[in-house]
């Protein structure tokens, strides 16, 4: 397995750190930050190949960061989750820019399925 550098974006802390060690596990190498302008400056400090974004966060919602880093950071496949709505995947509108729309609780083998998808449809769309 690739190891692929993912931040993931999300206010349960809890969550993320437990999502870094399970992810750091396979293979991934994992940081993650609680908030957008948290998340904005690790992206401008580090190199990642994928960014995981919880749709509802503090300050700056998780569409606002999608559209940052849409714009700076366009080369970046984005996985969004999300703990709030319907429990049917179908039901959630995927923001534009999004490979993929998770729901939470999220399996980490279905996370570890979406982001090799997203990176390498990404990575064949560069070519």
């Amino acid at each position: 397995m690739e190891n692929y550098r993912v931040l993931l974006v999300d206010d349960e802390e809890e969550l993320v750190e437990t999502l870094v060690e399970r992810l750091d596990y396979r293979g991934f190498s994992s940081k993650y930050a609680v908030n957008g302008q948290t998340a904005l400056q690790m992206l401008q400090q580090h190199k990642f190949d994928i960014v995981v974004i919880d749709l509802k966060l503090p300050g700056m919602s998780g569409e606002e960061l999608l559209r940052t880093i849409r714009t700076a950071y366009s080369h970046l496949p984005v996985l969004m989750m999300t703990g709030h709505g319907s429990s049917t995947q179908g039901e959630h509108e995927k923001p534009e820019g999004v490979y993929n729309f998770l729901l939470k609780p999220i399996k980490i083998s279905e996370l570890v399925t979406k982001i090799q998808e997203a990176i390498k449809a990404y990575e064949l769309k560069q070519k």
